[in-house]
């Protein structure tokens, strides 16, 4: 790799700690990438008996926090994907995910998959433009 090529991960304790060998957000080249955000409270606590409108809140909560961390916010997303648990959950997603977003409309992919990790029913990943580091 080019030592020129900046790289910088990211992590916030307003969002649960990665549970593997992955950052919570890469910087790179005025982007940043944030990994997959489950309905995890930042303290650990898994949401996974929460009902699907809460665990989206959650989710989309944490992808917020490390967008904010990394210096992107939600007007600065560019790209949303949405694995949602069952494709009749797609309508409640796109109601909370309004909510919360607000104004912002993101490009965004929503993909139905069978199931996810811990028995959750939703995860979303993200990139958003921001800032260039300074180098």
């Amino acid at each position: 790799m080019n030592d020129a090529v900046k790289i910088t991960p990211f992590s916030t304790a307003s969002a649960p700690a990665p549970g593997g060998h992955y950052a919570q957000a890469i910087k790179h080249a005025g982007l940043l990438y944030i990994s997959g955000q489950l309905p995890i409270a930042p303290d650990g606590t898994h949401l996974a008996e929460a009902d699907f409108d809460d665990q989206a809140r959650q989710a989309i909560r944490n992808l917020i926090a490390v967008a904010e961390a990394a210096g992107a916010s939600v007007g600065s997303l560019l790209k949303v994907t949405v694995y949602v648990v069952g494709v009749a959950n797609w309508p409640r997603f796109n109601a909370v995910y309004e909510e919360m977003l607000g104004a912002a409309h993101p490009a965004r992919t929503v993909v139905p998959v069978p199931e996810l990790h811990y028995g959750y029913l939703v995860e979303l990943d993200a990139i958003a433009a921001c800032q260039e580091e300074s180098t």
